[in-house]
């Protein structure tokens, strides 16, 4: 019997600048990534229990298939629990503060995040923890299931796919999604990221 992946469910206040109609529909698109992921697993686990048979081929590409649904599925997690307990400040005082500040000078993560996410194109603005190297990396990630850093831990995922926005905002309005992704943001959630990774 294969793992099965839960949807979860997410308590979010009602957010500043992204509807609830929005949040509906992003939420939507993040149980279809979770049906996928599942539905991928159970045909693998059939094939190798020797109760479906499928071509070679097509066994690889569920296996290619499973890493963008897999990874779609988490990036939203990532990105829905983010909103949970309401927006917080990012002068936390704590040790991400002391990371950012010393990676980022006084102009900051967020100002940086904004700067990144100014890339032109669709995919994510992903921070992450780097333990080893005692930093933390913020990179652009065009697809979800290519151009993760390996090993390291999200501290936070902004989505910047147009189904993240195109309710409320259109292309041309990017910028004013990603004000309201910090608008909503609790940073604590964040915080306990980093100091899990740390």
């Amino acid at each position: 019997m294969p793992m099965t992946y839960p949807t979860k469910t997410f308590d979010l206040p009602p957010l500043e600048g992204i509807s609830q109609k929005q949040v509906a529909v992003h939420f939507a698109l993040y149980e279809g990534y979770v049906k996928h992921a599942n539905l991928i697993t159970e045909k693998l686990s059939a094939v190798r229990a020797g109760q479906l048979e499928l071509d070679p081929y097509l066994v690889a590409e569920l296996r290619r298939r499973f890493a963008f649904e897999f990874d779609g599925m988490r990036m939203h997690e990532y990105y829905f629990e983010q909103f949970e307990g309401g927006s917080t400040s990012s002068t936390t005082g704590g040790t991400l503060e002391k990371s950012v500040v010393e990676k980022y000078g006084e102009q900051g993560l967020v100002a940086h995040i904004k700067e990144v996410a100014g890339t032109r194109g669709i995919g994510w603005v992903v921070v992450y923890a780097d333990p080893a190297a005692h930093t933390i990396h913020t990179v652009f990630v065009a697809d979800h299931e290519l151009g993760q850093l390996a090993g390291l831990p999200i501290l936070l995922a902004l989505d910047l796919w147009e189904h993240a926005y195109m309710v409320d905002y259109v292309p041309a309005e990017k910028k004013n999604y990603i004000d309201a992704f910090f608008a909503n943001l609790n940073w604590g959630v964040v915080e306990k990221r980093f100091d899990e990774a740390t």
